[in-house]
């Protein structure tokens, strides 16, 4: 195993402790140590370009977005507008170069999880009801043009940055329902887990 995936996984697993039974100092240190690790990780690309850079400069403003909400809801609003930001720089980079093709089945697949996700947390939305829908939307479009691509191309690179984006559409959207309409246990760890690893995904594959 490399190093980066040992600390990232040794991180996030502190976190996901804390956010159970730990203290909330160690909740608070160990989500964006984490999301700290990654970005070094990614600033030591051999060669950086274009896609690099929208990756790193995704993962700043997600690290942003965490430090924010260490305010327990305070500055949700910017939190949310700094994932959307993050999700439209991977999207942006998963795009480029422009090659894509028009997979059916994928794009019905995105469109019917989306309204199902939507229409779960429509209701409870409230003032956040723009936003969130369309970090939402954001989140799913990341992860439509990651699968088109691995369609159309059906390398390394580019399934790792469709089970990255995946991974992060279902952290957020586990998010979404435990936040605005039921809560479970369960969702922290779920969450976490799906958060770190989908960064890590789409990390790794400049690494490719």
């Amino acid at each position: 195993m490399s190093w980066p995936f040992l600390a990232v996984l040794f991180s996030g697993w502190l976190y996901i402790d804390a956010a159970y039974r730990g203290p909330n100092w160690q909740r608070w240190l160990f989500r964006p140590i984490t999301l700290l690790l990654l970005l070094l990780w990614a600033w030591q690309v051999p060669e950086h370009n274009i896609n690099s850079y929208l990756i790193v400069g995704a993962l700043l403003a997600t690290l942003l977005s965490d430090i924010l909400r260490i305010f327990d809801g305070k500055y949700l609003l910017p939190s949310l507008a700094l994932v959307f930001l993050s999700y439209i720089l991977y999207m942006v980079s998963f795009l480029l170069p422009l090659q894509l093709t028009f997979y059916l089945p994928l794009l019905g697949f995105v469109i019917v999880a989306f309204i199902i996700v939507l229409a779960i947390v429509w209701t409870k939305l409230d003032k956040l009801a723009i936003p969130a829908s369309l970090t939402l939307l954001a989140a799913f479009a990341m992860f439509w043009i990651a699968g088109e691509k691995f369609f159309y191309l059906s390398n390394d690179y580019n399934l790792s940055v469709m089970i990255g984006s995946l991974l992060l559409v279902i952290a957020y959207s586990i998010w979404l329902i435990n936040r605005f309409r039921f809560s479970f246990s369960a969702s922290k760890g779920l969450v976490s887990a799906c958060y770190f690893i989908g960064h890590f995904f789409i990390v790794r594959a400049l690494f490719l």
